[in-house]
Formats: C-alpha cells, sequence, structure tokens
C-alpha cells in the first residue's frame, strides 16, 4: 500500500509525469463523486509520491531515509535507545512503534505506542496494564501506551470471533483466542501462546498464521510487519518435505559446528507446501519458517513452508532474458532452476532457520549450556559472552540480523544439498542429482552478482536482506579462490556493457564445500554466543560493495541495473460466499488483473477502510512534517 518497493526497500514513481497523473485522477469517476476527499488526497500525497530528495528515496532512519515505524525525528540511537529501553522491561519491539518529542526544556520524551484494538481504558489485564506507564531510562522518559491502528485490529478481531465457529480442532480454536487477546490487548505473549498452539497443529489441509512476524522493513531490524496468509497443502510435495523431516536429525550431525552449538533436542516440525490462496503483507516470500520467537523455537519447535504456486510463478524463466550465464549453462537452468530450488528452499527453512543453538542465562541466572566444558571452536577457549535475560537474537544483531540469519540459512541449504541422501529424498540420482547440485550452486553465485542492484552506493548500504545475503555468499567463494568462481565483466552482443559468471562443477565438493564449512561454523558460533562485535565485523567485511580488482563490484552494479529484468507481479484471486457457496474469483496476469483483485478486495467495507486509514494517516502525519513545518515545542 506504499510506494516503496516490498523487495530492496527503494522508493519508485509513476512512470508518466506528475502533470499526467493529476489529470487522471482528478478527471476520475472517484474525483467527480468525490472532489473535495480526491482533491485532498491528492494534495496531501502528489508532491511527496513524484520526489527524489535523497531522504525520500529509500526506507531508513534520520537523514538516513523514511519510515513510518519512528516518528521522522529518529535517530539510529534513539532506535538503540529504545530498544535497549524495551529489553529492560522484557517488552518486544514487534507490535510497536516510536515516536519522539522535545519538550520545552529540551529533553526528549519518547512514546512507544503498542498496536491494539484497547487504548487506555482500565480493563482487567494484568500483563499489559502494569507496562502502560511512563518510565525514566538513562536520561530520557519513555511512555508505553496501546491502541495504534485502533480500528483496523478490531475488524481483525471481529473476523477472527467468526472463524472460531470453523476451527477444526482445539488447537485452531485455542489459537484464534490467544490471537484475538494478542490483538485486543496489545500482547505479544499471548501471540506466542497463540503460536505454540499454532505449531501443535500438525498436518491441517488449510494452514494460515497472522500477526507482526517479518522485520526486514524497519530499518533498525526489530519491528514486525503486520501480514496474514491462508493457503491449501500441497500433499505430493509436502510428502517429499515430511521424508526431509525424518531425516533431519541425522543431517542436523552433518553441520559444521560441534553438537553444544545445537539444540539440545531436535523439535520435529510440520514442514508442508502450499498453494497460496492469499497472502497480505507487503510482498510475498517462497518460502516461510515461523513464528520467529526465538525461546519458542529452541524449546517448542517451528513449522516450515514452502510456498509452491508462489515458486512456479516467481522461478519461470525464459532464455532470452536470462542474464551473466555462459550459453552452455542456461539450457541446463531452466531445466533444473525451478527442481533445485525446491531443495534449496527445503533445506533452507529447515536446516537452515531451524538449526543452532542461542546460548543464553535466563533471569535466575542459569545458563542453557555448560560453562566448564563448552568450548568455542573459533578461539579453543571457553565461552565468553552469551544471551541475557531479555535479549533476543533481533534485539541483540539488530540491524544485520535478517540479512545475518537469511545467509546462515541459505549457506545450509548449499551445504547440505551435496549429500546424497537429501539429493534422493526429492528423487534425484545420478547425473541429475549432480545438475540439481550444481545449478543450486550456480544460482546462487548468479544471485550474490543481480543482489547489487539492492545495494545502495550513496549510504554504503544494503536494501533486502536476503540479497546482501547472497552477494556474501558469493565473496566467500571467490575468497576460495582456485577458479571456482569467477565474475568477469564483458561488452554484450548489443555493444553495451555485461558479465559473466563461471562455477567449475569439479570443485564444487573439493575448493567451494571446505570454504563454506569455515564461513558456516563462523557464522554459527558467532551467533550461538551473542558475539555481536565479532559478527558485524565478519559480515560487514564480507558485505562491503568496492570497485577492488578483479570484480570491481561497484562498477559491476551499473551493469546489473543496465541489465535487469522487470519483477514479476503476482496477481491474487478473492473469494465471495454465494448462499453456502464459496466462489473464487480469479484476475487476468497483467496490471489491470492486479488493480482489479485489489479494487474488488473488500466490496462490503472498502469505503469505511479506506475513511479508518485517511484518518489514521492524518492523525499522525504531524511526526513526519519537515522541520520548519513542526510546531514548537514538537521537535
Amino acid at each position: 500500500m506504499g510506494n516503496y518497493k516490498s523487495f530492496g526497500d527503494t522508493k519508485f514513481v509513476p512512470n508518466l509525469p506528475k502533470e499526467k497523473l493529476e489529470r487522471v485522477i482528478l478527471g476520475s469517476k472517484a474525483a467527480e463523486q468525490h472532489p473535495e476527499e480526491v482533491g485532498g488526497l491528492w494534495q496531501t500525497c502528489g508532491e511527496l509520491m513524484f520526489s527524489l530528495e535523497s531522504r525520500l528515496r529509500h526506507l531508513g532512519l534520520g537523514k538516513e531515509g523514511v519510515t513510518t515505524y519512528f516518528s521522522g525525528n529518529c535517530t539510529m540511537e534513539d532506535a538503540k535507545l529504545a530498544q535497549d529501553f524495551l529489553d529492560s522491561q522484557n517488552l518486544s519491539a514487534y507490535n510497536t512503534r516510536l515516536f519522539k518529542e522535545v519538550s520545552q526544556d529540551g529533553k526528549p520524551c519518547y512514546e512507544v505506542r503498542l498496536a491494539s484494538v484497547l487504548s487506555t481504558e482500565p480493563i482487567l489485564d494484568s500483563e499489559m496494564n502494569s507496562k502502560l506507564k511512563s518510565y525514566e531510562f538513562q536520561g530520557s522518559n519513555f511512555r508505553v501506551t496501546r491502541g495504534d491502528y485502533a480500528p483496523i485490529l478490531q475488524k481483525v478481531v471481529e473476523h477472527l470471533e467468526k472463524a472460531k465457529a470453523y476451527a477444526g480442532t482445539s488447537q485452531q480454536e485455542q489459537m484464534l483466542a490467544q490471537y484475538i487477546e494478542s490483538f485486543t490487548y496489545g500482547s505479544i505473549e499471548a501471540h506466542k501462546k497463540g503460536s505454540r498452539f499454532w505449531i501443535q497443529d500438525k498436518g491441517p489441509i488449510v494452514e494460515s498464521y497472522i500477526g507482526f512476524i517479518e522485520s526486514y522493513r524497519d530499518p533498525f531490524g526489530s519491528r514486525g510487519e503486520f501480514e496474514g496468509f491462508v493457503a491449501m497443502v500441497n500433499k505430493a510435495m509436502s510428502a517429499k518435505f515430511e521424508w526431509l523431516v525424518a531425516s533431519a536429525e541425522q543431517l542436523l550431525k552433518e553441520l559444521p559446528w560441534p553438537p553444544a552449538f545445537e539444540k539440545d533436542k531436535f523439535l520435529t516440525p510440520d514442514f508442508t507446501s502450499l498453494d497460496v490462496l492469499t497472502f497480505a503483507g507487503s510482498g510475498i516470500p517462497a518460502g516461510i519458517n515461523i513464528p520467529n520467537y526465538d525461546d519458542l523455537r529452541q524449546t517448542e519447535g517451528f513449522k516450515n513452508v514452502s510456498l509452491g504456486n508462489v515458486l512456479a510463478v516467481a522461478y519461470a524463466t525464459q532464455r532470452e532474458k536470462l542474464t551473466f550465464l555462459e550459453e552452455e549453462d542456461k539450457d541446463l537452468y531452466i531445466r533444473w532452476k525451478g527442481p533445485s530450488f525446491d531443495v534449496q528452499v527445503g533445506l533452507h527453512e529447515l536446516l537452515g532457520h531451524g538449526s543452532g543453538k542461542l546460548f543464553v542465562q535466563d533471569e535466575k541466572g542459569a545458563f542453557n549450556f555448560d560453562q566448564e566444558t563448552v568450548i568455542n571452536p573459533e578461539t579453543g577457549e571457553q565461552i565468553q559472552s552469551w544471551y541475557r535475560s531479555g535479549e533476543t537474537w533481533d534485539s541483540k544483531f539488530s540491524t544485520i540480523a535478517s540479512s545475518y540469519e537469511e545467509c546462515r540459512a541459505e549457506s545450509v541449504g548449499l551445504y547440505l544439498c551435496l549429500n546424497p541422501q537429501v539429493l534422493e529424498i526429492f528423487g534425484f540420482e545420478g547425473a541429475d542429482a549432480e545438475d540439481v547440485v550444481y545449478v543450486n550452486w550456480l544460482n546462487m553465485v548468479r544471485a550474490g552478482l543481480l543482489a547489487l542492484e539492492f545495494y545502495t552506493p550513496e549510504a554504503s548500504s544494503w536494501r533486502q536482506a536476503h540479497m546482501q545475503a547472497r552477494f556474501v555468499i558469493l565473496r566467500v567463494l571467490l575468497e576460495a579462490g582456485e577458479g571456482l568462481v569467477s565474475v568477469t565483466p564483458t561488452t554484450g552482443s548489443d555493444g553495451r556493457p555485461d558479465a559473466q559468471v563461471r562455477l567449475d562443477r569439479n570443485k564444487i565438493r573439493t575448493v567451494g564445500k571446505p570454504a563454506l564449512e569455515r564461513f558456516l561454523r563462523r557464522l554459527q558460533v558467532l551467533k550461538s554466543t551473542g558475539d555481536v562485535a565479532g559478527g558485524r565485523a565478519l559480515y560487514e567485511g564480507y558485505a562491503a560493495v568496492t570497485d577492488a580488482p578483479p570484480e570491481c563490484f561497484l562498477s559491476l552494479r551499473d551493469t546489473v541495473l543496465l541489465r535487469k529484468e522487470a519483477r514479476k507481479l503476482i496477481v491474487q484471486p478473492n473469494t465471495r460466499l454465494k448462499g453456502s457457496e464459496v466462489q473464487l474469483l480469479e484476475y487476468e496476469a497483467s496490471a489491470a488483473g492486479l488493480i482489479r483483485s485489489f479494487s474488488e478486495r473488500f466490496p462490503e467495507d472498502g469505503p469505511e477502510l479506506e475513511e479508518i486509514l485517511t484518518q489514521l494517516a492524518t492523525a499522525d502525519a504531524r511526526f513526519w512534517k519537515c522541520p520548519s513545518e513542526t510546531p514548537s515545542g514538537q521537535a
């Protein structure tokens, strides 16, 4: 619903002049019927929509970008201070936004606003009520409130109440009840309880999840985007994933870190291939490993989901549009890209995100590892650092957490796809199995080059977690040397700059695997021990984009932008109830079809939702005004 790409966080502007778009909008039927409202909306956003002021070009904090998770005057330092405050009160950032104002005496005052239906009403709700107050923290005032997005969450709760009547199991009913409590009171603890019931609801035919989930869009990396999905299980592919789950404990032993760095017990997850009916959020992923709560993942488990019909659309490739590959690789790539990606997604979600232990000291001072006997394999010494009570992976590693974890999961996928047992599970043997391995590694190397589109040289920053992760893996494999991988600038048949990626398939096991093994061990050890300084030094070192030879990545970025293919649009259907029958409404695969699917999504309460959204935006607009427009006392 915004004009920042869900994949890459950069702004996009309409591909026609502002004056023409204004004529289209003000000449529309909507403007004819509601001239003041449509005219007012255009006045509010027309300039901003087309503005290419540097700060407005991408999502970020302070002078580095724009975000509505924080008021416009918040900097990275404010975000860090707020995270320390939240950790001190054992509050999650997932469902919060941060608003900063400055008092008359120049002292900053922060409002941590929780998303919920209820705001200040005194309700018997001891868990959250006790937190809703003012605090003094490190010389600043913090006030915890709730009620953010209340009218929209009210609608979510009403529909979840209706859904309870159709719950197929007691777990589903209790799950929905906890979601309702979470969205009503602003309680992440209640959402965790709902997620527990969701994990326990094994093998449903219809799968769904909803809440503040992924933290990719928050420039600080802690706040979740609200999303939800409904999907149906693809039984044939799910059978392969079940076999992979059954082999998981054995496969985890193959990972290159000592047993002490792995969970004490592998919690067997549900792993299904789903065909998505609807996925509501700013972008649609190819696979999901949720819930994202570290404590649940460590002790109770998780679910893995591969979104089959999304994969089929997103990774369909035409030969003539394939960039940066040698001619002899293209047919092989097209044939095995889909199957190899099924393998990679399966390993990435189940054994990537599902592996590894965090060393934690709880609120009573007890450790979940033996301080005397556990040795850091990188230093040969006892464990020097760990997570303290209230600290999580996201809160501790903040801005690099998402990308670092995606890199670890991608690396696990590459590493374990070399295992014959894995390839057999997915039905590949002999020459076919070798082709699947080659194309999976080749795809990762190519993706590392394509990732440069999502790097902003002016700010020396990455805008997309997965793409940064793939670039880092490319750097690791290039560093392995011995001719394993090369990226060479060339000139295309059209006379314009081009590039070519080469991977020596005969060196994947002899050169690539040992390099990945060393890198993966370092990633896991630094994650397990909560060594933020070491983790940042390693990860940011590999993620640095320079023009150093031989690759000259900064120059190659221009070539990648020159050759980039338009990202695919995914048009989702709608459902309608006609009597007791559910109708599926599908749309043509075009921009017009996409617009129609959105415009027909809420036939009963569309106008009301529009009014709510407008009121919410207006109420908070002052937090994003330019400093010159800000009333006194509100910096």
